[in-house]
């Protein structure tokens, strides 16, 4: 049987940016300013430092994402600690730690977590009457696929 997880009406929400996208994501944010201020902000170094200074609010910031931070986060997501994933992330540029950045959507997956790569979606998660209350998510069964591998 799949386990449940309750997110609470106060969401964890991490918000990571690639280098290109930094402005996008940071407008994004302060146009969302009140909304984001009734949940909690997580972010990679770089990110996190922009956004606090433009939202003058905290945001816990991680490691930058190439030293750790996406990995960092990755470790949140699989322990439970992170509601939402905003990652305004580059299609049309390649980055130097590409596989760290595939390890945090596929963790975001695997973990059934909220996830927005663009602002369209970003938006329509924020503005979802479900971000207004608690949600019971279901965490996919992976004792099967840990039987096989063992």
């Amino acid at each position: 049987m799949a386990e449940r997880r309750i997110i609470k009406v106060r969401k964890r929400i991490a918000l990571v940016a690639h280098d290109n996208k930094k402005k996008d994501l940071s407008d994004w944010a302060f146009y969302n300013r009140a909304e984001l201020a009734r949940h909690e902000l997580m972010a990679t170094g770089t990110t996190g430092k922009m956004l606090e200074e433009r939202l003058d609010r905290p945001v816990q910031k991680l490691l930058s994402g190439p030293l750790g931070g996406d990995q960092q986060l990755g470790a949140l997501i699989a322990e439970g600690k992170v509601d939402v994933l905003v990652f305004f992330w580059d299609p049309m540029e390649a980055q130097p730690h590409d596989s760290d950045v595939k390890a945090l959507l596929r963790l975001g997956v695997a973990w059934n977590i909220l996830l927005a790569c663009d602002r369209a979606s970003a938006d329509f998660i924020l503005t979802s009457p479900l971000m207004q209350e608690e949600y019971e998510t279901i965490i996919p069964d992976y004792s099967g696929y840990l039987k096989r591998k063992l």
